[in-house]
């Protein structure tokens, strides 16, 4: 086992801490998410829709864990540049070559992670493709809170794309929620 390939492929994944996702950077919002922020919180989401549907949740958290490993290599790329640009065929290629020097079970394990959640066939791929949407969905209503009005063209199409009914319901309570009042009862003073 070469353990230098290793630490290059941690340091890589690493890398995600410095890709910004592009669909803010459109809207111009004034703080953008890394990639590595995003597949965190994507990864939560994934756990608990796993719960909710009541799939064992192992699959579904490496799903999103690496799921956006090559965006290391080709950057995250907006839908006005996949308008020309063939993103699925690039990500593929990347993340083949990127897990292609890792020990044998790794590799065969996160290759055949990659074709389910491509193929969308499984609940567990279905479930990690929910949180991916889920969490850009929560990301763009807390911009909104935030008083940044453009973030609110994600929820014409996104929420339509959401297929289980647990990230559709968790979607439906949204629209209420305040996003930024979570913390605020922890900050009160006893008197």
């Amino acid at each position: 086992m070469d353990k230098k390939n290793i630490l290059d492929f941690i340091a890589e994944a690493g890398m995600l801490k410095r890709v910004q996702r592009s669909g803010w950077w459109m809207l111009g919002t004034p703080y953008r998410e890394s990639v590595a922020e995003h597949s965190y919180r994507c990864a939560v989401i994934a756990y608990i829709l796993a719960r909710m549907e009541g799939v064992e949740v192992r699959e579904v958290l490496l799903m999103s864990l690496f799921g956006d490993l090559p965006e290391a290599r080709i950057n995250d790329q907006h839908k006005v540049a996949n308008r020309y640009l063939n993103s699925r065929e690039a990500e593929k290629k990347a993340y083949e070559e990127q897990i292609d020097k890792m020990p044998g079970i790794i590799r065969e394990e996160l290759s055949g992670l990659r074709a389910k959640y491509d193929a969308q066939k499984t609940k567990e791929s279905i479930i990690a493709r929910d949180a991916d949407i889920l969490e850009c969905l929560i990301q763009a209503k807390e911009y909104l809170d935030l008083g940044f009005g453009g973030a609110e063209k994600f929820f014409k199409k996104g929420p339509g794309h959401l297929c289980t009914d647990s990230a559709k319901e968790l979607w439906d309570t949204v629209a209420e929620w305040d996003s930024g009042t979570w913390w605020e009862a922890l900050g009160k003073f006893d008197r």
